[in-house]
This record gives C-alpha cells, sequence and structure tokens, in this order.
C-alpha cells in the first residue's frame, strides 16, 4: 500500500482505504466508497476476498464501480485483472517442497520472482457498467471476456 500512497499524488489521484476484514463489513465498506463518490476500487491481494469473490462482484456491480483485481480468477466478474497467474506460483512451490524433501537447505533455495504478467479484460462487465474500454488496453490484454 506503501507504492500505491507514494504514486498517487503524481498520478492526481485521491487514494481512500476501506477495509473489510469479514464478509459481514463488505456492505459498510462500498457504502462508505458510495458516499466517497468512489471512482474505481482496487481489490488487494486477500485470500478472504478470493473466496467472496461472488459477494464483491454483486456489490461492485450494484456501486457501477470499475473494479481491477490481482489474479485472473476475479476477471469471469470482475472489469479487469492484473497479475501474476496464482498457477505458476503453485507449480514453484511443488518444485521446492521436491528439493527440499531430498534434502535440500531451504535457506539455500533462491527466491524466485514472478516473470510473467497477465491483463485480463471483461467486457461484458464493462458493457454492464457503461465503460468502453480503450482500444490500447484490449490491443495489450493477455486475455479478453467477451
Amino acid at each position: 500500500m506503501q507504492l500505491l500512497t507514494t504514486a498517487a499524488p503524481s498520478l492526481s489521484v485521491d487514494l481512500k482505504f476501506v477495509s473489510a476484514r469479514t464478509p459481514e463489513e463488505f456492505e459498510s465498506a462500498f457504502s462508505a466508497m458510495r458516499r466517497w463518490r468512489a471512482q474505481a476500487l482496487d481489490v488487494l491481494e486477500d485470500a478472504m476476498f478470493t473466496t467472496h469473490r461472488a459477494v464483491i462482484y454483486k456489490l461492485v456491480l450494484e456501486s457501477r464501480l470499475p473494479s481491477i483485481y490481482w489474479d485472473r480468477m476475479f476477471a469471469a466478474g470482475g472489469l479487469m485483472s492484473y497479475g501474476t497467474w496464482q498457477g505458476d506460483y503453485l507449480r514453484g512451490a511443488v518444485g521446492y517442497v521436491d528439493k527440499i524433501l531430498k534434502g535440500a537447505n531451504p535457506g539455500d533455495l533462491p527466491i524466485e520472482q514472478p516473470t510473467k504478467f497477465e491483463l485480463v479484460v471483461n467486457l461484458k462487465t464493462a458493457r454492464t457498467l457503461g465503460i468502453t474500454i480503450p482500444e490500447p488496453i484490449l490491443l495489450r490484454a493477455d486475455r479478453v471476456i467477451e
């Protein structure tokens, strides 16, 4: 969040952070965003958000908020996702487990960073929200959901 806070002023973006620690807090979080007249939503990485993404989709559409998510699994109901494919992490984890079980010291294993990021755009959600996605974004997208 520090990077977002640092970058926002140079982009003339007024950030407000909304916290929802339980699914029961989603509704009040969206109510706060409506009061602030939020223009977009960035759903940060969290297992609870993944588990309850259908509820988030519903609230996003009701609030008419363009939203971006960190994992492509959200693209089915969200507007966009940009991030690494979590399946890559799982494959990497399997390799680490294999090495450790064969006797490797975990502290000696290299730290791996993701190298592939994926942009997914959901045109169905864009139409529902009345948003036109600019052509350059569609051309750069790895996947477009019609």
